[in-house]
């Protein structure tokens, strides 16, 4: 076990946490939360996490190998930095440079630059043979100031957002303006814990997102949709990304031709832009939830997007399922979409 940091998206308030822990327990990782700051997560885990998060994650951006944490005040950090010992990650001749954050407004009275510059100073005291280099060095430390704290280590490991941006829905050969982020997308995949090889099903795949997103994290995927242009539309996109899923089915999500999966990821038809065949979004989700229910394991998941005035807790609880979490985010003026994670019991 060792202390590493989580810099977490500012995104969303409550997403970026369940979806790392939510990474960890999936991945049968035990971990220790030692502190909660503001898109910071401090946590007691196994090292070797750090690369599994790296490859799942969407609301988490960087890693980092925890040496000390202390106020935000520049004679306490640079107090903890003298005793602080780097025999174990920072070798002799090896070069770094030193980066300090601070998140959103906090510590606005501490100037991020003299304290880089006082902590690189320091380093150097520690360790004669090395050398800064801002370009490109062997070792990155970094800091962040946030609630009053600050957080100082060694970089692990980042998540670019690139690759996200560039599966917007707006890159995609095939276009429909209800598709979700892919990044929002990521992260209900993961909300529903599933392992690499296990079967994802989205009974409602659009424009293939969530069969994207779960593929890329070594998942088996399989859609469904009941319009041919939908069904056509996915394929064309999975194509595009070079992605293989199990199967992209024309059907009826209230009549799966499926009798097990490990776990379902899906956002229903709702709004203006969508088709819902003369039914209610409200009917859509209760059928939809009572069909998959019997593919699926004890224990096994639904991760589900609906308006938040929909109130799918409720459907999921009288259909038998238990509720495990929502979280609610705002799309815009008259769509606030309620994400609901369900479990088979």
């Amino acid at each position: 076990m060792a202390k590493l940091f989580f810099l977490l998206s500012g995104e969303h308030e409550t997403l970026p946490v369940s979806e790392l822990k939510a990474i960890l327990e999936t991945e049968g990782y035990a971990f220790k939360v030692l502190e909660k700051l503001d898109q910071i997560l401090r946590l007691d885990v196994d090292l070797k996490c750090v690369e599994t998060v790296k490859r799942r994650a969407a609301f988490t951006r960087l890693c980092g190998l925890e040496l000390f944490t202390c106020k935000a005040e520049t004679n306490e950090i640079l107090k903890n930095m003298r005793v602080v010992n780097l025999k174990d990650v920072l070798a002799n001749e090896e070069t770094f440079v030193v980066r300090v954050h601070h998140v959103k407004d906090y510590a606005p009275n501490i100037d991020s630059m003299f304290l880089e510059r006082k902590l690189g100073e320091l380093i150097l005291n520690k360790k004669e043979k090395t050398k800064v280099n801002l370009k490109n060095p062997n070792k990155t430390f970094t800091g962040f100031l946030t609630e009053e704290k600050f957080i100082f280590g060694m970089l692990l490991a980042e998540i670019p957002p690139k690759p996200f941006v560039e599966r917007r829905p707006k890159k995609k050969p095939f276009f429909h303006p209800s598709a979700m982020l892919a990044k929002l997308t990521r992260c209900m995949v993961n909300l529903a814990r599933p392992k690499a090889g296990e079967l994802v099903l989205d009974p409602f795949c659009g424009t293939g997102s969530t069969l994207t997103e779960a593929t890329l994290i070594g998942c088996r995927t399989i859609g469904l949709d009941i319009q041919r242009r939908m069904v056509k539309g996915t394929i064309k996109n999975l194509t595009y990304f070079k992605i293989e899923p199990e199967g992209v089915i024309l059907a009826d999500a209230r009549n799966p031709p499926l009798t097990k999966v490990d776990c379902v990821v899906t956002d229903p038809p709702y709004g203006r832009s969508s088709t819902t065949l003369k039914r209610s979004t409200g009917q859509i989700v209760e059928e939809v939830l009572a069909a998959v229910k019997d593919m699926l394991g004890k224990g096994q998941r639904v991760c589900m997007a609906a308006p938040k005035t929909l109130n799918i807790k409720k459907t999921g609880e009288t259909l038998g399922y238990k509720h495990l979490e929502s979280h609610f985010v705002y799309v815009h003026r008259s769509l606030t979409r309620e994400i609901a994670v369900f479990e088979k019991v």
